[in-house]
């Protein structure tokens, strides 16, 4: 049998695994078990009552979280002109056009988000396969392809968070840091919730929000009152 580590046994430690605790208790539960040397990340993971290989039941889009992530975001930005000029302004980290996609199929990748005037598209499409194992083929549905590229790179560096089902139903979040308050942290995870119940397609059938948990980026999971959390978040 597997010897579980110190640290790993020392979280686990008065944490009832099959338990169903309020939102607020389960974000106090993770807060206190987040003891790495650095700053954990807050993870939500939600399982929704949804088969992503319909077309009608795809979940996708983008929420702005009140409190942020806690982590700095470099921004690339293709664009020309005054777009371009208006990117830069805006606090763009990279901006560039025909030049920008050369450094990128270089692999010269410097940035996590990457944003896009409409008549860039054309040109950002010969990225698709590099940019988008990556999640960051900018898309007009969550806002990252946009003639308002100030408003787009304020978002993105102001806590704006992307979220996509994955195959087996289940959405993957960050909503913060383990150094946030917990008032701060079950804000920004309220948010994440409103969020994925106004993008309940019309194709989902029966329980749409089935199972929440929440973990830090080492720590255990902590299992979450789907029916008390989904109707706090709704409210």
């Amino acid at each position: 049998m597997a010897k579980i580590a110190k640290r790993i046994a020392a979280g686990r430690e008065g944490l009832d695994r099959d338990a169903l605790y309020t939102l607020e208790e389960a974000v106090k539960l993770v807060k206190d078990r987040a003891n790495a040397k650095f700053d954990e990340t807050i993870e939500v993971a939600v399982n929704l009552g949804v088969d992503p290989r319909h077309a009608d039941q795809m979940v996708r889009g983008v929420v702005g979280l009140p409190n942020g992530t806690g982590r700095s975001v470099r921004v690339a930005v293709f664009a020309k002109g005054a777009k371009a000029e208006e990117a830069e302004k805006a606090g763009a980290d990279v901006v560039g056009a025909e030049d920008l996609v050369e450094k990128v199929q270089a692999g010269e990748i410097n940035f996590e988000k990457v944003i896009a005037t409409p008549d860039m598209m054309p040109l950002v499409g010969r990225l698709g396969k590099v940019l988008g194992p990556r999640g960051m083929m900018p898309n007009p549905k969550v806002g990252s392809v946009t003639m308002d590229v100030a408003k787009a790179i304020e978002n993105a560096k102001g806590g704006a968070v992307e979220f996509r089902v994955e195959k087996n139903g289940i959405v993957h979040c960050g909503v913060g840091k383990a150094s946030f308050s917990e008032d701060a942290l079950v804000a920004n995870i309220r948010a994440l919730l409103d969020a994925l119940l106004k993008a309940k397609p019309a194709g989902a059938k029966g329980q749409y929000m089935k199972k929440i948990a929440l973990s830090s980026t080492m720590g255990p999971g902590v299992k979450v009152n789907t029916s008390e959390a989904s109707a706090a978040a709704a409210a």
